[in-house]
């Protein structure tokens, strides 16, 4: 392009430029520069290959399939677009035909000795910072073709593109940060009430895992029945986290914790003067939890007053502050909890029936400990971790202690047993834990235990012995397949899981 026209090349820079500015989506962009180069100032084939540390992949081109797009990427220094990636010099090849360098890895070019291409090559530069290369080839025929105007022109329309490829890499820079932090933060919410945190593999806790999936994507309301001590908080914090709902509030309320008198200020608000001491407005826990979920904890404790107001608020998703006039509306997600039995107090009329029916759309029951003590050892190991570095010690809990847990009642459930963990590391005296460090309701039913065992005489440890072998014969000769091995001794895979734990069995290579 020796002697272009300058009318045309002025023409194809406007072009250029307009196309440049026309989004911030870069590939449209230079695909439409590669044309405008191919059409206005007659260079046959052209790309602009993106430098990413060491390496420099082709990006856009015109003249070239996909398929030859993706074969051009050359290690910073290869080939002649390596190069001028790494000496941030132009590059001119009178002849392709004729160097040794070039390497020709897209394969578009068929005849390298009869097609009389030149090949030049300048680098996109911001400041003195090497963002990639910009490439094209020109058909020259046989006579001697001087390229300083095309290497000028080249180096403007470079420079055009510098720019646009620099803001291009801020924004995804911006744009990946800002993704990686929202993952992060998915993550540490997440990760503190997932299902997956929620400690136990038992049959019986598998089946809660399994329903709190099946509940979290949807609006039903969810009532979580079991003793006192499971974990029922821990679970409608992860049906919320897990839910639609996830960005919105989670607000908790215990109804047996707040006097009579003040529960239906705490729950819906009270407006200014509305009783002595109501200084100011003040949203009630309903308000707080608009468009995100509110856990009630010990509902059945909910005295019979109040209890239609909960039940308007379920069926109109309204109510007005105490004191107020104003009706307030809400779209709040109701996930109840009780120790209680409600049938009985719904028999009793201490629990309206209505709100019975509307509050038991899902339920769900959570089971004691001491029908999971397949995850007593889980959770010892669990709790172990978590006080240790609370208060930088370090215990061991043998297998006659740890067969004297498994062994417990635990009618506290797990709170019980997270307590009891938390004593021992705190007050052990040794770094093993003894059977007089034991809390004393765990060490009198062990004792019982054992005289129990007593009066057997050495039958019990014989009937123990035998069992113990049995199980252990089964597991060899199913390869340590817990579920074939339970199916040969007629027990349940939870039964042997459970008996494999109180044995210590370990699993052998003979």
């Amino acid at each position: 392009m020796s002697n272009v026209n300058k009318t045309i090349e002025l023409s194809a820079l406007y072009e250029i430029s307009k196309l440049l500015g026309a989004s911030l989506n870069l590939k449209a962009n230079l695909r439409g520069v590669m044309k405008v180069l191919a059409e206005y100032l007659d260079m046959k084939r052209g790309t602009v290959a993106l430098r990413s540390n060491d390496d420099v992949s082709i990006f856009v081109a015109h003249g070239m399939s996909e398929d030859a797009v993706r074969s051009g990427r050359y290690k910073l220094g290869e080939g002649i677009i390596g190069r001028v990636a790494k000496l941030g010099s132009p590059i001119v090849i009178p002849n392709i035909g004729d160097e040794p360098l070039f390497l020709n890895k897209t394969g578009v070019r068929v005849n390298l000795k009869k097609e009389n291409i030149a090949f030049l090559c300048v680098p996109i530069k911001f400041k003195n910072e090497v963002l990639g290369v910009l490439s094209v080839d020109r058909l020259f025929g046989s006579k001697a073709v001087s390229f300083e105007q095309d290497l000028r022109l080249l180096k403007i329309i470079a420079s055009l593109i510098a720019q646009s490829v620099r803001l291009y890499l801020e924004i995804e820079r911006e744009r990946e940060a800002f993704f990686q932090e929202k993952e992060n933060l998915k993550r540490q919410l997440k990760g503190r009430y997932r299902v997956e945190n929620i400690v136990g593999q038992s049959d019986s806790m598998q089946e809660v895992f399994e329903a709190i999936h099946r509940v979290a994507p949807s609006k039903a309301n969810v009532i979580l029945r079991g003793e006192s001590g499971t974990g029922k908080e821990l679970i409608a914090n992860a049906i919320h986290y897990m839910s639609p709902r996830a960005k919105g509030a989670f607000i908790k309320f215990n109804c047996a914790s707040i006097p009579e008198g003040l529960l239906e200020s705490e729950l819906f608000g009270h407006e200014k003067g509305a009783f002595t001491g109501a200084m100011a407005m003040r949203k009630g826990r309903f308000e707080l939890s608009d468009r995100g979920t509110i856990f009630l904890d010990e509902i059945g404790d909910l005295p019979v007053i109040l209890q239609p107001k909960i039940l308007r608020v379920l069926q109109e998703r309204e109510f007005e502050r105490v004191g107020g006039e104003k009706t307030i509306k809400v779209d709040v997600r109701l996930i109840a909890a009780t120790s209680r039995n409600l049938e009985e107090l719904v028999s009793s009329g201490k629990f309206r029936e209505d709100l019975y029916y509307r509050l038991n759309v899902v339920p769900l029951v959570v089971p004691p400990l001491r029908e999971r003590r397949l995850d007593i050892p889980l959770l010892l190991d669990y709790f172990l971790e978590k006080f240790h570095k609370e208060n930088k010690r370090s215990i061991k809990i043998l297998s006659d202690v740890r067969n004297i847990l498994m062994e417990y009642e635990w009618p506290g459930n797990v709170r019980e047993l997270e307590n009891t963990i938390e004593r021992l590391v705190v007050m052990s005296r040794a770094e093993v834990v003894a059977f007089s460090d034991l809390p004393l309701s765990i060490r009198d039913q062990s004792s019982k235990v054992g005289e129990g065992l007593k009066t057997g005489g050495i039958l019990s440890s014989v009937v123990e012995e035998i069992e113990k072998t049995r199980i252990i014969d089964a597991l060899r000769k199913t390869g340590w397949n817990r579920a074939k091995a339970a199916r040969i001794l007629g027990i349940t895979p939870r039964q042997i899981g459970y008996k494999v734990m109180k044995y210590s069995i370990k699993q052998t290579d003979d």
